[in-house]
């Protein structure tokens, strides 16, 4: 998918307590306590020995962290001992920093060695944690002891004791009430399932097939694009498939047979072996649901969200397909009105190879709209720069790009982030932007450590990182970004500010650490900013003259928005009902079968392809289990939200300073529906949704 965040499905995100390492000279640091470029350069390890050292480090001193925590009397805990221990145990010890340090790097090195340590170093650190941390029914009988008798002695606040809510009844839902042996079958599940799903995203990394095209038959593409192929002894490009090679082809490619070719390889990454794999978490979970008492693993997985049920997730989904269903018709009629030269439907329908292009060559003709010209006045740089720019106005903030050695690769760059509220500095933040070999193939965003309140109150400095795959700079011409880069780079830092100045007092309720069908919300407001004349005007400017995009262009993009938003609606619900499907009662699913049934359905102006097999590679069916829908729902409140701060000015730092406070500001500190009626002044709607939709 284009917009993405990153949920490394391994039980270490999120898991900590303040644990020491020792440096080889044995003085004692911490992982979560940076305070210099050298510190972030230090707590990534640099071999894979080192990897492995240092994952024993941390394991065998979490152990005496958890003996310690056990060891208090129940008499004797209180919130600070207990709750706010329990939160340092999972929040932001070396333990849980490292995995996602680890995890990271088996994503981004191109060190083979280093990306395999990193696999069997993620694996031992998921038992441990399956086995000893998040399945340890003796910290969830400690925790419910402090909760049930003496929690009520305290003065605490309402967001403590939403965590002490929230904490127990997750120990629930884990199972962790369960009799002795039930719960050894629940750890033995879960431990599978993190195996497998490791595999399952391995997989997908390590796929990035090459097709040999012959230069001709990649008319429509840039010649500089072209040019910038490999080629093989007969001058034929090797093409590797990857996301921004793939749009470039489904969009521009006026031949029908390269653009069939790219989308059967693109959507057959990871196939067959993932088909298994999937197949075999599929029916794990549905086992691990069933044991936990859920009648499906959907049940279990949406218990917790704001949506609260798969049915009411289906209602949902179904309810916004019926309204845009003659949005859809219309755009199909519009589109087959004028097909290009390349394009045949068959019995009126279109193949799934030639929609984008169709789209594309439509806009251009009709629309006198070029996105690679358009792209033109993206060059990354500078595009870069006036979307900070514009985070800076509206969030008070500064960035300082620093120069970084030492990591995993040269084209990381890191920004230091800093309020100009009060000049305090916030934390870092990791860019890796470029696509090469064995990296993680999507755009998504991860917090490596989380923004929190030290003790005393003061600032303790976060860390995320940002990854994408936007086109490098080809020949003479800059890196160009086509408007689709532009807006996956607004969503994904969109989350960083998320974890940025989400600061909380307790790490686990920290920036990103909020309902999976929330998270999405404050990315997806961001976006809606492109769309706007002012903003458009700041943040482009052609790479030769330096123009900024001409006013009529502005006009002609800003109208381009509702050009095939039910096609948008109807493709992203689609993606949520396989992921609902596949996760309804029954351990036997065949994905394919599931995949092909609800294209059918759902896309009936579409040819389906019986040799795609996309689901293999996506990542979301086990990052996002069944909460895919989670992208429309959190947009409807996107919308809602933009609609209120637009009213008050886009770079009005006084409403960004309101939004900070009231929404991002708070974390998972407090329940989404009270944030959003809080900010609002009155329950969330669908109204600004279908207005930007074109159906109001």
């Amino acid at each position: 998918m284009k917009k993405c965040i990153l949920f490394i499905v391994v039980i270490c995100i999120g898991i900590t307590s303040f644990f020491y390492l020792y440096t080889k000279q044995g003085h004692p640091y911490m992982y979560a306590d940076i305070k210099s470029l050298s510190d972030i350069q230090r707590i990534f390890p640099q071999s894979a020995s080192a990897i492995a050292r240092e994952v024993d480090k941390v394991i065998a001193h979490a152990r005496e962290e958890i003996a310690a925590f056990l060891a208090i009397e129940d008499k004797e805990r209180t919130f600070e001992n207990t709750a706010q221990k329990l939160d340092a145990i999972y929040g932001m010890s070396n333990l849980a920093i490292l995995c996602g340090l680890i995890s990271i790097l088996e994503m981004v090195s191109p060190d083979e060695a280093i990306r395999n340590a990193a696999h069997e170093a993620i694996i031992k650190l998921q038992d441990f944690m399956v086995g000893e941390l998040s399945n340890n029914v003796e910290i969830f009988k400690a925790f419910k002891a402090y909760v049930e008798q003496k929690s009520h002695e305290e003065q605490l606040t309402d967001k403590q004791r939403y965590f002490l809510t929230e904490t127990l009844d997750s120990f629930k839902r884990a199972g962790l009430d369960l009799p002795a042996e039930q719960l050894e079958e629940v750890k033995a599940i879960k431990k599978e399932l993190a195996a497998l799903v490791l595999d399952f995203d391995t997989t997908i990394a390590a796929d990035q097939p090459q097709l040999i095209i012959a230069p001709a038959d990649l008319a429509g593409l840039p010649q500089d694009l072209i040019d910038s192929f490999e080629k093989d002894e007969q001058g034929n490009c090797k093409v590797t498939v990857n996301p921004p090679t793939m749009m470039k082809v489904s969009q521009n490619c006026s031949v029908a047979e390269t653009r069939k070719r790219m989308s059967r390889a693109y959507n057959n990454r990871a196939y067959p072996k993932n088909d298994a794999l999937l197949k075999e978490i599929i029916a794990k979970r549905d086992v691990l649901a069933k044991k936990l008492g859920k009648s499906s693993y959907a049940e279990l997985d949406l218990a917790d969200q704001m949506v609260k049920t798969p049915e009411q997730a289906y209602t949902f989904l179904n309810d916004l397909l019926a309204k845009v269903k003659a949005k859809v018709e219309q755009e199909f009629a519009i589109l087959t009105s004028d097909l290009p030269e390349s394009v045949t439907l068959q019995d009126g329908k279109m193949f799934p190879w030639d929609g984008a292009y169709v789209a594309n060559e439509y806009k251009k003709k009709h629309l006198q709209i070029d996105e690679q010209k358009i792209a033109e006045y993206f060059p990354m740089d500078k595009t870069v720069k006036g979307l900070l720019s514009i985070y800076e106005k509206f969030f008070s903030l500064r960035f300082e790009q620093k120069e970084i050695s030492g990591l995993w690769h040269k084209d990381v760059n890191v920004l230091e982030v800093y309020s100009t509220l009060d000049d305090s500095f916030l934390g870092y933040l990791l860019l890796d932007l470029f696509p090469r070999p064995f990296k993680y193939t999507h755009a998504c965003h991860s917090t490596l450590i989380p923004s929190v309140y030290g003790t005393n109150g003061e600032i303790k400095p976060a860390l995320s990182i940002v990854i994408a795959n936007f086109p490098r700079a080809v020949g003479d011409k800059p890196a160009l970004l086509e408007r689709d880069h532009v807006s996956t780079f607004f969503h994904e830092f969109g989350h960083a500010l998320h974890a940025l100045l989400g600061r909380t007092q307790l790490s686990t309720q920290s920036g990103t650490s909020v309902k999976t069908d929330f998270v999405e919300l404050p990315s997806q407001m961001l976006e809606e900013w492109l769309e706007e004349k002012e903003i458009l005007a700041m943040v482009s400017s052609h790479y030769k003259t330096g123009e900024p995009l001409p006013d009529e262009l502005i006009k002609k993009i800003i109208a381009l928005k509702q050009f095939d938003a039910g096609s948008f609606v109807q493709t992203q619900a689609y993606y949520a009902l396989i992921s609902l499907n596949i996760h309804a009662p029954g351990a036997d699913k065949d994905v394919y079968e599931i995949m092909k049934k609800l294209y059918t359905t759902l896309r009936p102006h579409m040819i389906f392809d019986p040799e795609n097999h996309f689901y293999a590679s996506f990542g979301h069916l086990t990052g996002y289990g069944a909460k895919y829908y989670g992208y429309l729902w959190s947009k409807v409140f996107a919308l809602d939200l933009f609609a209120q701060i637009k009213k008050a000015g886009l770079l009005n730092p006084a409403i960004g300073e309101k939004y900070v406070a009231e929404v991002i500001g708070q974390g998972g500190s407090v329940d989404p529906n009270d944030l959003l009626q809080n900010f609002l002044g009155r329950k969330p709607n669908q109204e600004a949704f279908l207005t930007d939709l074109g159906l109001k």
